[in-house]
């Protein structure tokens, strides 16, 4: 008894002392032992039933086979006899081969099948050989019609006597292999018997073996880990009153434990130090955030300088100045590329309202197209149809150039022969329509995907800052604003803006 309780306190240190790694590697190792031993046996008790039993039936169900096979020719031969037409022949040749086959699939292996069935075996198979050269002759017999009647009578009884004799030896070894299996059957059923109880045994084991390690991972892991929570729980409430947690471990879980019992200690010291530093730490927080107000000032400031060196009305003047020579020089197209540009200028740098009329947007990306067309040639066509009343109706600034401009740099200057672009403007469900459309490269549905996300979560990285400034302006200026776009790799992209009516 000693022995035994020196043994199990052994067995526990020696627990105690293993790794979380080694623990759980020691359980999985017995699950998986204990599944692996179940499998095992039962494959052996699968194995010892149904081998046996498989080769029972498998060798009763062969005998039988070549009994009905026996049968069917000599039916297939009888009819064969009395009319040689073609079903009788190929019904005739079918049960020939089907019963060949099953002669040659009866069991042949004198230690498994035993004396008498091998003999009863060789006999169907040398019978079998002699009863068909006799058949076959009957055959050729019945054909040539040249043999007298009385010797093709005795010759063709003489083949229905040795279908009798093979259909008896079929009968005797089906006799004899039924015997054998039902000997060897009540032989098993004692072996078969044992197997639940064994069964019981190994479940019992297997499961007092997996309850036991269980309870120990319980201990040694769980309960510690439950403690652990439920004492962090408490500090996180300012409260250090709980005891230490103690554990025999000599894992890492007790590593664990003997650290956090030293951090709690730590804390309570120095919370009352954080609480003074935290204090300063607002202070230091609010002069910081001050700074950084007035050095957002500043560079507003200095942002604001820097646009005041360029003088809008010296530009203006200035290009006004080279229009007038080009007019004087008779340089028509100089002045109108001239005229075209200061617009845009003009309007990019003197439009501080958020909406404009639909006339002057479209003005204003008609002389954007004028340059661009003066740029690219007869590489560019454009076309603009507004069939609504643009003086009336009022849309969000700068809409129209950069959608032109993403279509020329994107769509068409990536085409070797260019392309065109068409504007149109309608109305439709009490909604102004507004369409870009280009016929240049175009996009897959992937790339057509990627866009579209990243318009609704505001990435101006994929989309750029003039789409992406557009489709935010129509979501938050109108409600009920739609922003779409459609393309087609190889034929072309068109982005359709609707906007409420607002007369």
């Amino acid at each position: 008894m000693a022995a035994e309780k020196g043994v199990v306190k052994k067995l526990h240190e020696g627990w105690l002392s293993f790794t979380l790694k080694q623990k759980i590697g020691t359980f999985a190792a017995m699950v998986i032992l204990i599944v692996a031993l179940s499998i095992v046996f039962n494959i052996v008790i699968l194995d010892f039933a149904l081998n046996g039993f498989n080769q029972i039936l498998e060798d009763n169900s062969k005998c039988h086979d070549y009994q009905t096979a026996m049968e069917e020719e000599a039916r297939a031969f009888q009819n064969f006899i009395r009319d040689t037409g073609g079903d009788n022949r190929e019904l005739y040749a079918t049960a020939c081969v089907k019963t060949e086959r099953c002669i040659k699939s009866l069991p042949f292996d004198y230690d498994r099948i035993g004396g008498e069935r091998y003999a009863i075996t060789w006999s169907i198979r040398s019978g079998y050989e002699n009863y068909r050269s006799w058949r076959d002759s009957v055959i050729q017999m019945n054909e040539d019609d040249g043999y007298a009647v009385q010797q093709y009578v005795n010759e063709l009884y003489r083949v229905y006597r040795m279908q009798d004799y093979l259909s008896g030896y079929g009968k005797r070894l089906a006799e004899s292999t039924l015997r054998e299996g039902s000997d060897a059957y009540h032989a098993k059923v004692p072996v078969l018997s044992r197997f639940p109880y064994a069964i019981f045994v190994l479940a019992v084991l297997s499961i007092g073996v997996t309850f036991y390690l269980s309870r120990m991972m319980h201990r040694d892991m769980v309960i510690p880990v439950v403690r652990l929570a439920h004492m962090s729980r408490k500090i996180a409430k300012n409260d250090f009153t709980e005891e230490d947690i103690t554990v025999e471990n000599q894992d890492e879980m007790g590593e664990l434990v003997r650290a956090f019992n030293k951090m709690k200690h730590a804390t309570e010291q120095y919370i009352t130090t954080l609480k003074e530093k935290n204090e300063m730490a607002d202070l230091l927080h609010k002069e910081e955030i001050e700074k950084m107000e007035m050095e957002k000032r500043l560079d507003a400031t200095k942002l604001e300088l820097l646009k005041n060196q360029i003088n809008p009305h010296f530009l203006f003047n200035t290009l006004n100045m080279i229009a007038c020579m080009a007019k004087l020089e008779d340089a028509v197209t100089t002045e109108r590329m001239i005229e075209s540009l200061g617009n845009l200028f003009r309007y990019n740098l003197k439009t501080p309202e958020s909406e404009v009329l639909l006339k002057k947007e479209i003005e204003v990306v008609s002389d954007y197209m004028y340059l661009q067309q003066m740029r690219f040639g007869s590489r560019l066509h454009y076309d603009i149809q507004c069939l609504v009343d643009g003086s009336r109706i009022m849309i969000p600034t700068f809409t129209l150039q950069p959608l032109v401009e993403n279509a020329v740099i994107h769509g068409l200057s990536k085409k070797e022969n260019g392309g065109s672009i068409r504007i149109r403007v309608w109305e439709r469900n009490k909604k102004i329509v507004i369409s870009v459309a280009d016929t240049g490269v175009g996009m897959c549905e992937e790339d057509l995907h990627e866009l579209r996300k990243a318009l609704k979560l505001h990435s101006t990285a994929k989309v750029g800052i003039g789409v992406g400034n557009i489709y935010q302006r129509i979501q938050r200026m109108y409600e009920g604003g739609e922003f779409s776009i459609y393309s087609r790799e190889g034929h072309g992209t068109a982005v359709q803006l609707a906007i409420p009516v607002q007369l």
